[in-house]
């Protein structure tokens, strides 16, 4: 099944995988109904059954989910899903937020406009690859006398450790914010209605896996996850009910492949 766009149901198609196979998982169901995806239904427990004898120990499972608004009240069905993952034996590594530099404007409804999706975090026991994505610290360089890091011990909080000079870079925050389907790259996802950013899986993929890893997709959609692991020398594996989505996302990947070869 490597480097192959496969139709059918993931929860199926799931089963002839090997157990403990895949390194790294970045996925987005189709929650809470919010778009009608061709009438299609989405077993959720038995997939994220597949999901955990499928992910090897210490591999990563990214689930980019969010929750709809029905008669006033946010369902919460992200919650219940992050439990359901903990329930069966995965740990909730970090709970992460997408956030939408350009947000599709809302009717008012009496609530500040939504511009953000979870990113569920789940790893098979402990985590055995983080290549931590770092940023540039603004005092880099300078002597602080005051600043310290916090313990952050189970005991009495104690402050330590004087930060002088600072890094000249520290580790990324857990809220990414990406620029949805502007940039070249995405513009050929546009047949798909719900489409994650082409950098909003490679920060992903670079953080959680190294070359040769295999990547995971069973609801791969336009194929963007799989299309991002190809690009950064990973084998991947993309399962999509939809065959309209299965020839988008295969034309995606040829078309990297022809850009690669020129």
């Amino acid at each position: 099944m490597l480097n192959t766009i496969i139709q059918g149901d993931c929860a199926e198609l799931m089963t002839e995988l090997q157990e403990s196979s895949i390194d790294l998982t970045v996925t987005s169901p189709p929650y809470d109904k919010l778009r009608v995806y061709r009438g299609y239904s989405f077993p959720f427990e038995a997939i994220v059954q597949q999901l955990y004898r499928v992910t090897k120990p210490g591999g990563v499972v990214v689930w980019i989910v969010g929750d709809a608004t029905v008669n006033g009240s946010e369902t919460g069905t992200s919650f219940q899903q992050a439990l359901y993952f903990k329930e069966i034996g995965f740990n909730l590594h970090d709970t992460m937020i997408f956030q939408k530099s350009n947000p599709i404007p809302q009717i008012y409804r009496q609530r500040y406009q939504n511009i953000f999706e979870y990113m569920f975090v789940f790893t098979k026991g402990k985590v055995k690859t983080h290549n931590p994505l770092k940023v540039d610290c603004l005092h880099a360089g300078l002597e602080l006398k005051g600043t310290t890091y916090k313990n952050y011990s189970r005991g009495e909080q104690k402050r330590k450790k004087p930060a002088k000079p600072v890094k000249k870079q520290k580790i990324k925050g857990n809220i990414w914010e990406y620029v949805v389907g502007k940039r070249a790259e995405d513009q050929s996802a546009k047949g798909h209605p719900a489409p994650f950013p082409c950098a909003l899986a490679k920060d992903h993929i670079l953080s959680w896996s190294n070359e040769g890893d295999v990547i995971l997709d069973p609801m791969c959609g336009s194929g963007t996850t799989c299309m991002v692991a190809h690009q950064l020398q990973r084998p991947y594996i993309g399962i999509e009910m939809s065959s309209e989505y299965c020839e988008l996302a295969r034309a995606r990947i040829a078309g990297h492949r022809r850009e690669s070869e020129h």
